[in-house]
């Protein structure tokens, strides 16, 4: 193959109780990706579209991404990349890591794929730590690993496959305002307590759990953030309101996706997920802020060839 457009999608890290080490894919929002292969060696960054990031390679997490890449697999070749962005930068639904994911993923392939998705997922990291100070891989895995995921060791990394319910559904709205990870990280503090740990632990645990046994129940009592949502909600507007809206209609549990400002619902079946959007949009319609919102499957397969 010359070239390769790839489908990288959203994902929504953290998932209350799991910060910086769980995640999960999302369906039909993301990015498209397109790779070509250049007879010029390096990376270059030719065409960004729907969002104003820059072309300059160095400082776009999916060119530094794939100059990762390059350094472990030495070649005479180069690339050209063309991103299409279809996540906004800052919306917490993992854009950085779509790109980031999308460009490894597509280079990786017109090499004849040298490298593991899960070997990938050290690459894209590097875009991760240009986007917000910090390598963490509770995007990134599950844009390339598809269903949710667990990272052991963010260093290594060493992560883990989760499998997801049937009949788990997510409904993502996004505030169109943007908070920066790195801003939203500056917000945490360096230490907490003792018991705040071993709530987090129990719960992290217990989610973990109930995904393997389909237990719905434990999921919903599993979804509670007692470290970072805390110090976080703070920078969503409305973020209790849309939250106690969202368990009225149904919904198993919520809490913030990523840094935010997006908020993510679990609900059990389609048709709670969908009256769960119904309530959000009842919700933060008369608040004035624009916002979009939709309802999506747990995406299992991740970033995947498009043509």
């Amino acid at each position: 193959m010359e070239s390769v457009k790839v489908f990288a999608p959203a994902t929504v890290a953290n998932v209350s109780c799991g910060f910086d080490v769980l995640g999960f894919c999302l369906d039909h929002v993301g990015d498209e990706i397109i790779v070509h292969k250049s007879p010029q060696p390096g990376v270059r960054i030719t065409k960004i579209e729907g969002q104003k990031l820059p072309l300059a390679t160095k400082e776009n997490v999916a060119g530094v991404a794939a100059e990762a890449l390059l350094e472990k697999y030495r070649t005479d070749v180069g690339f050209e990349i063309e991103i299409y962005k279809g996540i906004k930068a800052g919306s917490g639904i993992g854009s950085s890591a779509a790109s980031s994911a999308g460009a490894v993923f597509g280079i990786n392939a017109l090499l004849g794929e040298p490298f593991s998705r899960d070997q990938l997922i050290e690459f894209a990291m590097k875009g991760e730590e240009l986007a917000s100070g910090a390598a963490h891989a509770d995007n990134v895995s599950p844009a390339l690993l598809g269903g949710f995921t667990l990272v052991r060791c963010g260093k290594t990394p060493d992560v883990i496959s989760l499998p997801s319910p049937e009949d788990l559904y997510a409904t993502i709205i996004h505030p169109k305002i943007e908070l920066r990870t790195a801003d939203a990280r500056s917000v945490l503090k360096k230490t907490i307590l003792l018991e705040k740990g071993i709530q987090q632990w129990g719960n992290l645990a217990a989610l973990v759990s109930a995904l393997y046994t389909n237990d719905y129940d434990l999921i919903s009592r599993s979804l509670v953030d007692v470290v970072i949502e805390p110090e976080r909600s703070v920078l969503i507007p409305h973020f209790n309101e849309m939250k106690k809206a969202a368990l009225s209609a149904g919904a198993l549990g919520s809490g913030i996706s990523g840094s935010g400002p997006s908020i993510f619902t679990f609900s059990k079946g389609h048709a709670t997920a969908e009256k769960v959007q119904q309530a959000l949009i009842e919700t933060f319609s008369p608040l004035g802020i624009e916002f979009d919102i939709f309802v999506s499957k747990i995406n299992p397969k991740g970033v995947q060839i498009i043509s």
